[in-house]
């Protein structure tokens, strides 16, 4: 069954199998379609088909065989649906023209050649099948009135309502209908994908056996990729098993059974018809601002066979599958703008593609139409309303002048709404619009909402996943909201004779109190604590929850007219009494017996040093290497001047302790600088070796020469 498997000889050893339980003989169309296998077009001419079965049904499937079996019509199971087109067709006006159309189906004419098929009785005459089909006919008429897809007016002519028009422009079910009428207008989006899978249109997708282990690995699994969805427990009915291929094509996830794949091409063939009228469906209310946007994401996603976030941006494109694009995903390119920023060499050596077809893929999504939302409030304020200035621009304007990657019947809807769940507006704008001129402008009032001041804008395009736009905003109002509002919808209140009763709004009951007969004993004890009567409306007050009924509340304190300003004066002396010049970060140096007041800023100055007098050239080669003993001298006087001054400025500078670090003497032989330790002091070569290199190679060869 499902196998494209011809073979010369096909044999059914069995005509019956379980269904539901029940040991059953098998269609006539699962029969004639496992004969069908029989004959190789491309090798024979002629086929054999051996059918085993008992003797009581033999004569079933001889006629079968030779075509002898009567046709029976089936027009009385899906009567509701025809008629509503015929009254969108504006064929059947009225219930005589119903009733004269119906006579002139196939219906009718075998209804009175066998009118047991059709659960009529055996005896009636023409007259008694006649009045049956003309109540069947009242019937279906009665259910298409009740769910407000037809009106009739005062001259009791049919008219079709725009819900009827959807239903058979769509070729849509009058179960399915009657389903999404149950809609509460906030469902997620997963919501909606189950209500979805319980559709008609997907009654003939069978579960088979075999299929429930892939179904179920691919709904849950710790190993692999799943569903982006799961549902809880195992695969276990048509519904599920709908629900479950439906997300794992719109993931991307491979799916290797035939059989599957079979059927999610039918699922996705008819799952796209139901969610456009889904989303024409709900575009006609205004409560259902979440059910609305969920099931535009819906559509498109099923347009795309890709989730509204899907990372596979780059299989809309023409000539990219499901290998190449998982190619791109991998290197990164996840959206259309990375695409287009691409080297188109870097792209062909992603895609293992020669020239030009990187050049091919980023001219696509050039031409790909990108839009450009703008939001501005308008200078006209009130308590409730708000007027906002929606721009929706087309970026790429000039570019696509010439050529464009979408379609001409491309569009994109434009939907409004606000905290409440309510509908501000939506509207379908083609492409064709906006390349006349580049942009479109609308004026919207937005009506302020209870819950919050934020508004939720949305550019949905039809076809293409990675184009959308999603913004909020915040609308401002001449008043601010009260604080501690609460808004309270979809609660009934009911009354109890002995408990406490609060109602939730005070305009739900008239402005005169409810006297409960013990006033006079509250009154006192609203004295007695020096309260007033709290503003619950509790029909008994002594027996319900409310501590404030028995004990009342703090009265309001009483103010007078110059409280206001005296509190705004009071205000303004205790801003003046404090500096407006900001404190200033101060640094807790550790100091030694000195103050940071009494520190003269003066002597961190900088002033330059005196340099060493420079040592005059002789001819002589001994005496350029060895100093006499008064250059020696008469450095020694200027290294020690130069040393007093140091400490000096030291002295006059914070105290800050230091240790002369080891390493310094680390280069210079310490045996050669016996005899300069000697006379200098240890500061005095440490100064010498700091400020002054020339210095300490002096005194280096004059020890030396001591030495020797």
């Amino acid at each position: 069954m499902g196998v494209n498997l011809p073979a010369h000889l096909v044999v059914i050893k069995s005509t019956m199998h379980y269904v539901g339980g029940v040991f059953q003989e098998y269609s006539e169309t699962d029969i004639l379609q496992m004969i069908g296998r029989a004959g190789r077009p491309q090798f024979d001419t002629t086929a054999t088909a051996v059918i085993m079965t008992r003797c009581s049904t033999r004569e079933r499937y001889i006629q079968m065989l030779n075509g002898a079996d009567i046709i029976e019509s089936s027009l009385h199971r899906h009567l509701v649906e025809h008629l509503n087109a015929e009254i969108v067709l504006h064929t059947v006006t009225d219930v005589s023209v119903a009733l004269e159309w119906i006579r002139s189906t196939f219906l009718y004419i075998r209804a009175l050649k066998n009118p047991t098929h059709y659960g009529f009785s055996s005896g009636l005459d023409k007259v008694g099948i006649e009045a049956k089909l003309q109540e069947l006919c009242l019937k279906n008429l009665n259910d298409l009135s009740s769910f407000d897809l037809i009106r009739m007016d005062e001259a009791s002519n049919f008219k079709p309502t725009e819900t009827g028009r959807l239903m058979a422009w769509y070729y849509i079910a009058f179960d399915t209908v009657k389903q999404f009428f149950t809609i509460k207008g906030t469902e997620t989006l997963n919501e909606l994908i189950t209500m979805i899978s319980n559709c008609t249109e997907f009654v003939d997708v069978k579960l088979r056996t075999n299929e429930k282990k892939i179904l179920n690995t691919l709904n849950k699994d710790k190993d692999k990729i799943t569903i982006r969805f799961p549902m809880e427990g195992k695969i276990k009915t048509r519904e599920m098993k709908v629900n479950c291929l439906i997300q794992a094509q719109l993931g991307c996830i491979p799916i290797q059974d035939f059989t599957l794949t079979q059927d999610t091409g039918r699922i996705f063939r008819n799952g796209l018809r139901v969610t456009r009228w889904l989303s024409d469906f709900l575009a006609s209310s205004k409560n259902n601002f979440s059910a609305l946007l969920n099931s535009l994401i819906l559509a498109k996603c099923f347009r795309c066979r890709l989730w509204e976030n899907s990372l596979h941006v780059s299989k809309q494109l023409e000539k990219i599958g499901v290998s190449l694009s998982n190619a791109m995903v991998n290197a990164g390119l996840t959206s259309f703008k990375k695409i287009e920023d691409i080297n188109a060499r870097e792209l062909e050596l992603i895609l293992n593609r020669h020239p030009p077809f990187g050049n091919q893929i980023k001219e696509s999504v050039l031409h790909l139409p990108k839009y450009e939302l703008d939001i501005e409030q308008l200078p006209k304020y009130s308590d409730t309303l708000a007027e906002i200035l929606v721009t929706v621009k087309l970026t790429n304007y000039e570019q696509l002048q010439t050529k464009r990657t979408a379609p001409d019947f491309h569009y994109v809807t434009l939907v409004i709404g606000d905290a409440d769940n309510q509908v501000i507006f939506n509207q379908k704008i083609m492409d064709s619009v906006l390349l006349k001129t580049g942009n479109w402008m609308k004026k919207i009032e937005v009506k302020r909402a209870l819950r919050s001041e934020d508004i939720s804008i949305n550019l949905i395009s039809s076809d293409y996943v990675g184009l959308d736009i999603q913004q909020a905003y915040t609308a401002f109002y001449l008043t601010p909201k009260p604080e501690g509002h609460k808004v309270v919808t979809n609660q009934k209140l009911t009354a109890e004779s002995t408990r406490d009763t609060c109602y939730g709004s005070p305009q739900s009951l008239p402005a005169a109190k409810v006297d409960t007969g013990g006033r006079s004993k509250q009154e006192i004890a609203y004295k007695k604590y020096g309260n007033r009567e709290c503003n619950h409306r509790c029909k008994n007050k002594d027996v319900c929850g409310h501590d404030c009924c028995k004990t009342g509340v703090l009265p309001k304190s009483q103010m007078n007219g110059d409280t206001k300003f005296s509190l705004y004066l009071a205000d303004l002396r205790s801003r003046n009494s404090v500096s407006s010049i900001p404190p200033v970060k101060r640094l807790k140096v550790q100091m030694l017996n000195q103050h940071v007041e009494n520190v003269d800023l003066k002597q961190f100055v900088f002033t330059p040093k005196s340099l060493l007098p420079a040592l005059p050239r002789s001819s002589n080669k001994l005496s350029s290497s060895s100093p006499s003993v008064d250059q020696v001298d008469n450095t020694l006087e200027v290294s020690q001047k130069q040393l007093q001054s140091w400490n000096c400025g030291k002295s006059n500078s914070l105290n800050v302790d230091f240790e002369l670090r080891d390493d310094i003497w680390d280069d210079i032989d310490d045996e050669k600088l016996l005899f300069a330790s000697n006379f200098v002091s240890r500061e005095l070569v440490y100064a010498q070796y700091k400020m002054r290199p020339i210095f300490r190679t002096q005194m280096f060869l004059w020890s030396v020469a001591h030495q020797e």
